[in-house]
């Protein structure tokens, strides 16, 4: 049975029907669960309805260790699952609001040679009620500003994992968060991140609509990508680009390509040149990282100085492109990072 936090509004009247609730009791569930708060804490509830919800599964995550940033406050959330799994969360500090960062699935299959995450593979898929429970766990740990009902204000799918490899989960879950019977995030403020699964970036703006399309593409072409990305190979750039213009013509919206700059691979002037051939014409923002090194990868990272210099050159060509502020690099910011550190940690003591 799916667990309570996965449940839609809709599942749930049809759940409490069937005990014989009245229709109203769903959205006051929905609405507990949306802050995390367990079935015996709901306190507008009868206490017998209240301990009929105690006996479902929950889809239960707590916070396992949290790490601040002493540069920029950027809370780095190690999250607990009921199985004993760890996966990681990101809370990113701007001037608009909070952006949390979150996975998708503990550990990733999709092999990126720049990524901590896939180092041991993909244990399995995150369910939407887990998702869920990041958002509230964050909301709940991080006081609002004044003036706001919650601390979290914008989410990006660019933790662990590939959402797109999660399909349904991943929908649903951006439903749930975007309902106004719960949080309501628009979904204007929630941002996708994907390597490139094509077939599925073509059915989401049909499935979740509005949401920002991120593709890491990290490469000009397909030589270097292959290098990158496995996931390449399925699916070459041409594709996935081709792929890209349509989210953009069918969306409206803007679509961001993410960029890692990798020293000596993929930040020549040249690169710049063929990049910007490719993306000529798109609706699209250009968002380049420089690389947070990943020792088991052999890889190092553009410095900053650098990759200001790449982003003229792409903006000399007509390609809005940014450098991004680099966060909690103090804190093993960077994904699969501290989840790994503390994996291995865990290896020792046994």
């Amino acid at each position: 049975m799916t667990g309570l936090v996965s449940m839609d509004t809709a599942e749930l009247e049809a759940l409490l029907k069937e005990w014989g609730e009245p229709r109203f009791r769903a959205k006051q569930v929905f609405s507990w669960l949306s802050r995390g708060v367990k079935p015996e804490n709901m306190t507008n509830l009868p206490k017998t309805l209240r301990s009929r919800l105690s006996e479902l599964a929950f889809d239960g995550a707590e916070i396992y260790d949290k790490f601040i940033s002493q540069k920029d406050g950027t809370i780095k959330y190690l999250f607990s699952l009921s199985d004993g799994n760890i996966v990681e969360g990101v809370l990113m500090r701007y001037h608009y609001g909070n952006t949390l960062c979150i996975s998708t699935q503990v550990g990733c299959r999709m092999g990126c040679a720049f990524c901590a995450s896939t180092l041991e593979g993909c244990i399995r898929n995150l369910t939407p009620g887990e998702m869920l429970l990041f958002v509230a766990l964050a909301n709940a740990d991080v006081p609002a500003e004044e003036g706001r009902d919650r601390s979290v204000t914008n989410i990006v799918l660019m933790g662990s994992g590939e959402p797109l490899d999660n399909y349904d989960n991943t929908v649903k879950f951006l439903k749930l968060v975007s309902s106004p019977d719960g949080m309501g995030i628009s979904p204007r403020n929630i941002s996708l991140s994907s390597c490139g699964l094509v077939p599925r970036i073509d059915t989401l703006p049909q499935d979740a609509p509005h949401v920002t399309l991120s593709v890491s593409l990290h490469a000009p072409n397909d030589e270097i990508r292959n290098k990158l990305m496995p996931i390449n190979k399925a699916y070459p750039i041409a594709e996935v680009l081709a792929a890209a213009r349509r989210y953009a013509q069918t969306t409206g919206r803007r679509v961001v390509f993410e960029y890692a700059l990798v020293k000596g691979l993929n930040d020549s002037q040249a690169n710049a040149n063929e990049l910007a051939a490719r993306l000529r014409g798109m609706t699209c923002h250009v968002n380049l990282i420089p690389l947070n090194p990943v020792k088991e990868r052999n890889l190092l990272g553009t410095s900053r100085k650098e990759a200001e210099v790449f982003r003229k050159w792409l903006e000399d060509r007509g390609i809005s492109a940014t450098v991004r502020r680099e966060m909690g690099t103090d804190i093993d910011g960077a994904c699969g990072q501290l989840r790994r550190r503390v994996l291995m940690q865990r290896e020792e003591q046994q």
